[in-house]
């Protein structure tokens, strides 16, 4: 079973992915850095710039990745913050059935939280977050996409109080009891 780390932008899925690596010894698959390897190397602004900040294209590429590592066993994955989206046809996010069905089909999906305000001011001005939104702010975004995390979620885990490493441990406990007879 795959362990999957969801949540917003900043919550720390990465470094939660490092901790479980060195404690489970599983390799870490990050959906934006296959995105970007898929698509020549180009960052994920690269892509956004080049498809005229066509967000649904975008989703569609996660999706193909999504559709690809979810096939994987006893990998953690570190998906994007957008994984529990897509757009529908007015550009509104919506809760992602494909990408959600495909990703909980062979993993245990732990959804990350943390304070909004404390996440936005986080990662402000971080080049490589390109902006979800002209009108929106990043904590409004975060906001309204937290039922989207907390309906795919297997497991939610604030990260306010904890260690990364200790998080790791509780992870790998959920993961037992899921992986249990």
């Amino acid at each position: 079973m795959n362990i999957v780390l969801i949540g917003p932008r900043g919550v720390g899925k990465s470094s939660v992915s490092r901790a479980l690596s060195r404690l489970c010894r599983r390799p870490i698959l990050s959906t934006d850095l296959l995105i970007s390897y898929e698509n020549q190397g180009r960052s994920i602004p690269e892509i956004l710039r080049e498809s005229h900040g066509d967000w649904r294209r975008f989703r569609d590429l996660e999706y193909a990745v999504v559709e690809k590592v979810s096939r994987l066993d006893s990998m953690i994955i570190d998906a994007g913050g957008g994984v529990v989206v897509d757009l529908d046809a007015e550009g509104r996010e919506i809760y992602s059935e494909r990408k959600m069905t495909a990703l909980k089909r062979h993993g245990l999906v732990v959804h990350l939280t943390g304070d909004p305000t404390l996440l936005a001011a986080r990662i402000a001005g971080d080049a490589n977050r390109p902006a979800l939104s002209a009108h929106h702010s990043e904590e409004a975004i975060m906001r309204r996409r937290d039922p989207f995390y907390r309906r795919a979620a297997d497991v939610t885990l604030d990260t306010v109080h904890l260690r990364r490493q200790d998080l790791a441990a509780i992870i790998l406990q959920h993961l037992s009891i899921a992986d249990a007879p």
